[in-house]
């Protein structure tokens, strides 16, 4: 259980930060600019009602069943709720803290600091909450249909042996280990950003 604990978190890790960067930035860009948006959001819609097991198929024949396939299948099922939030909370930006980073002519990366980024948190933290929730979802999805390895991969193997016991203690280590990473990280990081208020 240990061995195949590790490979699924692993490949979360490795997704979430994969389509949290790559959200993000979509998400900035749609939520700053209207021509950018209008062009992305038709792809957003038909990204975001794309079902997950038609790219975890699409993704494993175009670039083969290995752990790069994997991580890029779930990353692409993700990065479009990212982009969405992110892109709420972009939009929601205060524009007299644009006017007043110009007037005191801050650079790009302070004004980011500590402008944007604090604005931003609570859309940032919703997206990352909803994506590690999702994120792990999918990696179970994408192992149990072409790798190896990891929890997925077992959970196929002890329902064809119909061992609910085994099934049930993978699901409750699972919870545990959310529940772990929702008290010990996410709502830290959520107080944390949001102190400011």
């Amino acid at each position: 259980m240990l061995a195949a604990v590790g490979m699924t978190l692993a490949r979360v890790a490795v997704a979430f930060v994969l389509s949290m960067t790559v959200g993000i930035a979509i998400g900035m860009v749609a939520g700053r600019s209207r021509a950018v948006d209008a062009i992305i959001d038709p792809w957003l819609l038909i990204w975001l009602n794309l079902p997950v097991l038609v790219v975890v198929v699409l993704v494993y024949i175009w670039v083969g069943l290995n752990d790069v396939a994997a991580v890029l299948a779930v990353s692409l099922a993700k990065i479009p709720s990212v982009a969405v939030t992110v892109r709420e909370g972009a939009r929601a930006l205060d524009p007299g803290f644009d006017e007043l980073t110009a007037v005191f002519l801050l650079p790009r990366l302070r004004a980011w600091r500590l402008v944007v980024a604090p604005q931003m948190a609570p859309y940032l933290v919703a997206a990352a909450r909803s994506g590690l929730s999702i994120t792990w979802k999918i990696v179970l999805i994408v192992e149990l249909l072409g790798r190896p390895n990891g929890v997925g991969f077992e959970l196929n193997l002890l329902f064809q042996s119909f061992d609910v016991t085994g099934i049930l203690a993978y699901g409750l280590v699972f919870a545990l280990i959310m529940l772990g990473l929702e008290a010990l990280l996410m709502q830290p990081l959520e107080r944390r950003v949001s102190a400011w208020r």
